[in-house]
């Protein structure tokens, strides 16, 4: 993975289908943590509901962006922003919850971590017009990260389903941590280079 200089965005319209995805993503935040006030199976399952639509649009947005030639800056900007919103808030809730506890707590952290700290290396080498692209094992980690929430939002409404649901979210989740520490050292190797420059 190579740090490469950056192509001009142009902007296509704050209203088309893909940035429409992104801005239900970002919208889709509130109403998991809403499911969280609520007692009971459903409000889980309308949780998980919520954040498998939501982790589908990741997809399309970015897919029907390229094929359609609809790029756009708020795009580019908005569309990290929604993801780690989302990842973010659902740990939040799910260690509040207890769905996370606390053995399987400091998986949760290395993700926070990794979010905060690659954002701000990505905005910094932004302004030096680079950009580090996404790895084929980043994206596996997304994907890990991705269904480990799944499963642990369903949480003790989907043990009553599949007996080890919880345990295969926790599971996914330290695997997803540990796939975060490499991809996350991957990105600050590449960038060292523009950080240590004069």
């Amino acid at each position: 993975m190579q740090a490469e200089v950056k192509q001009p965005m142009r902007s296509n319209g704050l209203f088309n289908l893909p940035n429409l995805l992104t801005y239900g993503r970002i919208l889709a935040v509130p109403g998991v943590v809403a499911c969280f006030y609520f007692e009971g199976d459903a409000p889980r399952w309308v949780a998980l509901g919520i954040f498998a639509a939501a982790a589908i649009s990741d997809f399309f947005d970015g897919y029907l962006a390229r094929i359609w030639k609809l790029q756009s800056r708020i795009g580019r900007m908005l569309d990290p922003i929604a993801d780690k919103l989302l990842v973010v808030t659902c740990l939040i809730m799910l260690a509040s919850a207890q769905t996370i506890g606390l053995w399987s707590l400091p998986a949760a952290i290395v993700i926070l971590c990794r979010e905060i700290l690659v954002s701000g290396l990505r905005e910094f080498l932004a302004e030096l017009q680079v950009s580090v692209p996404v790895t084929t094992l980043a994206k596996w980690k997304t994907t890990t990260q991705l269904v480990s929430l799944g499963f642990l939002l369903a949480g003790p409404a989907g043990d009553k389903v599949l007996w080890f649901n919880t345990q295969l979210g926790i599971f996914l989740l330290w695997v997803s941590a540990l796939l975060t520490l490499y991809t996350g050292w991957d990105y600050f190797r590449n960038g060292i280079g523009h950080l240590i420059e004069d």
